[in-house]
């Protein structure tokens, strides 16, 4: 495979299925040598408006998409929802297609994590251990789990973009902070969050939701606008009391409401001169779901 192969995939409605690096590597070669852009879309397969936009934007942007298509083990603990986290990889190919994807790598698991596999990059302090990362949550370990994946995508791929999503905002900062740390040559796109008609955050996660879950987790979304909109009026500290009360309204416990620093993560307490993070996380039914909004100052 060359890139004159690679090229005219999109236009034809087909995506070059690849499950091994060293073929990837080898498909990748000649647009490298040719000094084509690549750009790389990470994700967990079961795709939603939200990927495809990041597709979009690396069509836009690259000679060269490659999705990743892997379910992570290293980024689920135990009793988290590894074994039932949706997939369809004929839809997901199809889908990545029609968004303009030239190559979807899909390695098994065995060839991601051989026997005997025993090395991990790990983002340490406040950026992991806190939101998501607090070990009474999903805890550090699920970072972990993410940025060795990452970066054995980026060793694999060699992109010179690579897209993600606002939604996961402490993903995002964490990878930010590894590729500035270990000196990777790739540049980090974080794209705005995708929602559905009703302003839920579009996860994958949502297919797990019954109709009438599905009403209720609204309130995420409902109780960051307000968070918004209050703490623009009269403070952070009364924004942040009006999201309680909407979740509270809708009968949900949120594992976390917090207001953080976007960039390390570090506690807000006040409005200021930078913008805020204030994300989210709840279960709702079957569903964990996590959303966030920026606060601009």
């Amino acid at each position: 495979m060359d890139l004159v192969e690679l090229a005219p995939a999109h236009a034809h409605g087909d995506v070059k299925l690849l499950r091994g690096k060293d073929q990837l590597r080898a498909a990748l070669e000649p647009a490298r040598r040719e000094g084509s852009s690549i750009g790389l879309v990470p994700t967990m397969g079961y795709l939603h408006e939200g990927h495809l936009s990041l597709l979009r934007a690396a069509r836009a942007e690259c000679d060269v998409v490659v999705m990743s298509l892997f379910v992570n083990p290293a980024q689920f603990g135990p009793g988290e929802d590894l074994d039932r986290y949706p997939r369809d990889e004929e839809r997901d190919l199809s889908l990545a297609a029609e968004a303009g994807a030239d190559v979807v790598y899909a390695p098994p698991v065995g060839d991601v994590y051989p026997e005997g596999f025993a090395t991990y990059v790990a983002v340490e302090g406040n950026l992991t251990s806190v939101l998501d990362g607090d070990p009474a949550r999903r805890g550090p370990e699920h970072f972990r789990g993410v940025t060795t994946v990452v970066a054995k995508l980026f060793n694999s791929v060699g992109p010179d973009v690579a897209y993600f999503g606002q939604k996961d905002a402490q993903q995002a900062a964490v990878i930010r902070r590894m590729v500035r740390d270990l000196d990777f040559p790739v540049r980090i796109e974080v794209l705005p969050i995708v929602r559905e008609p009703d302003d839920l955050a579009m996860s994958s996660r949502n297919a797990y939701l019954e109709a009438d879950e599905r009403e209720r987790a609204t309130a995420l979304s409902r109780a960051l606008r307000a968070v918004e909109v209050v703490a623009l009026e009269r403070g952070l500290q009364a924004g942040l009391g009006a999201g309680r009360e909407v979740l509270r309204s809708a009968g949900i416990e949120p594992e976390y409401l917090e207001a953080r620093d976007p960039e390390d993560l570090s506690p807000v307490t006040e409005l200021g001169h930078r913008p805020v993070l204030v994300a989210v996380a709840a279960q709702v039914g079957q569903a964990r779901l996590i959303d966030n909004v920026l606060i601009e100052p």
